[in-house]
């Protein structure tokens, strides 16, 4: 009996509505990206521009859509991120119209690791994703962000990876044996 009251209830989450559907990634929908010959565009976009549907026709439709937008741009499991993307769509989403909430889905859709990379210049981005103006807005702030509080010497230059621990190559009597000790 708890079996079947299991998938029953699983059943009911699958088809429910508060469940947002993650789309599949397939690359005849975004245009093609090409880094070292190798085409990027699946990596990055999903085959529907939006995850769920945007309607602002009335306000309670357009607290939803706005409630799920924070949860997305806050909840990503990626720390960085999560703060960057969470307080700007705070402070930007209320004020957003149609497109650019289209814009913001796309940015939303775009993986993490890629994102923050392309946020904090380390990388250069996509041409269809340094045209979108949620990423070029975000890109902004960011850099400016940086360029305030961490000087530029203290970064890795332009294309280059950053270090990935502040502690890994310390050497000495007392130095640990590896990693962030």
């Amino acid at each position: 009996m708890a079996s079947r009251k299991a998938l029953i209830n699983v059943h009911r989450i699958i088809r429910s509505t508060a469940v947002v559907r993650r789309c599949s990634v397939t690359p005849s929908v975004a245009p093609p990206i090409f880094q070292n010959g190798v085409d990027l565009g699946a990596r990055f976009f999903c085959s529907s521009p939006q995850s769920f549907d945007i309607d602002l026709s009335n306000e309670e439709k357009k607290r939803i859509t706005i409630n799920r937008l924070l949860y997305r741009s806050k909840q990503r499991g990626f720390l960085e991120l999560d703060l960057v993307l969470g307080n700007w769509v705070e402070e930007n989403v209320n004020s957003m119209d149609e497109t650019a909430v289209k814009s913001l889905i796309h940015v939303l859709d775009l993986e993490n690791p890629d994102l923050w990379k392309w946020l904090t210049a380390q990388e250069q981005p996509p041409e269809i994703v340094s045209s979108n103006p949620v990423f070029l807005a975000l890109h902004k702030k960011v850099m400016t962000n940086l360029n305030k509080h961490a000087a530029p010497e203290t970064r890795a230059a332009a294309g280059q990876p950053w270090v990935k621990g502040w502690d890994d190559f310390k050497r000495g009597r007392d130095a640990p044996i590896s990693g962030n000790q």
